[in-house]
């Protein structure tokens, strides 16, 4: 194995690529896997049925695979699975999946989970998203690639957020957030489109402008949402920018945020 502090408690069946790094006092369980170059902190604890991919980071006191915040939790064999290039670092907390929910928690690769930040049972985290200091993510909740959650912000359960949204800090999220779209408040409430990071995600001029366009058909126009889809639909429809609003926005089940 590589590098493992002896002051660390690794079980004996966890399976450890050769390269990874524990170290002092850190706890890994018996149905842990963990890929190439993980570098695992002091102190932390890795433990349920979860898999952590390649080159992923867990700093100290996180809490990795605990067993879900759930009163219906009956200790179902259930897991959690991460992919590649996370960064977890302190008194972040990511839990294992529900029988209720589908039973897999998942991260996807390069997202950052920051201090005090939480990932509850059975969501779904794409790649590239930022969960900033004390984020709270509730139960079945999806988060697609390119999110940013600023501090202190919290998610209700079964709730989604789409791609390249930003959520301001202490935003209060209890409906779907579409797509390239910016949230704030409590409740939350739309107020604009995450030009920023979609320029910086190497957007084009025109795929902008379409979704501009889009955001003032849907949210700012007088129209009802379906005659909002329609006219998108056949002003815009075929290209993938905004084709991804109107799937987000046909197949959200809790409502959107307006």
């Amino acid at each position: 194995m590589g590098k493992i502090h002896p002051t660390a408690v690794v079980h004996p069946e966890a399976k450890l690529h050769e390269s990874v790094e524990v170290g002092p006092y850190a706890v890994i369980g018996p149905r842990v896997t963990i890929g190439a170059g993980t570098w695992i902190g002091p102190h932390a604890v890795i433990e349920g049925r979860t898999t952590l991919g390649e080159r992923n980071k867990v700093f100290q006191f996180a809490s990795v695979g605990a067993a879900p915040q759930d009163l219906k939790y009956a200790g179902e064999d259930t897991e959690l699975r991460i992919g590649d290039g996370n960064m977890i670092r302190e008194f972040a907390t990511l839990h294992i999946g529900t029988a209720g929910g589908g039973g897999v928690t998942r991260i996807g690769n390069n997202n950052l989970f920051m201090a005090y930040s939480h990932v509850a049972h059975d969501c779904q985290v794409g790649n590239g998203c930022v969960l900033a200091n004390s984020v709270a993510l509730a139960g079945h909740v999806t988060v697609q690639d390119h999110v940013i959650l600023g501090g202190l912000s919290a998610v209700h359960q079964f709730t989604r957020i789409g791609q390249h949204a930003f959520i301001a800090g202490g935003a209060m999220v209890a409906m779907d957030v579409p797509p390239f779209c910016t949230a704030q408040g409590d409740r939350a409430e739309l107020v604009g489109l995450n030009t920023v990071g979609l320029t910086r995600h190497g957007f084009t001029e025109d795929q902008i402008r379409r979704i501009k366009d889009a955001y003032k058909i849907l949210f700012r126009s007088k129209l009802g949402l379906n005659e909002a889809i329609s006219k998108l639909r056949a002003q815009h429809g075929g290209h993938a920018e905004i084709d991804a609003m109107l799937d987000f926005i046909v197949k959200s089940e809790r409502g959107i945020t307006r």
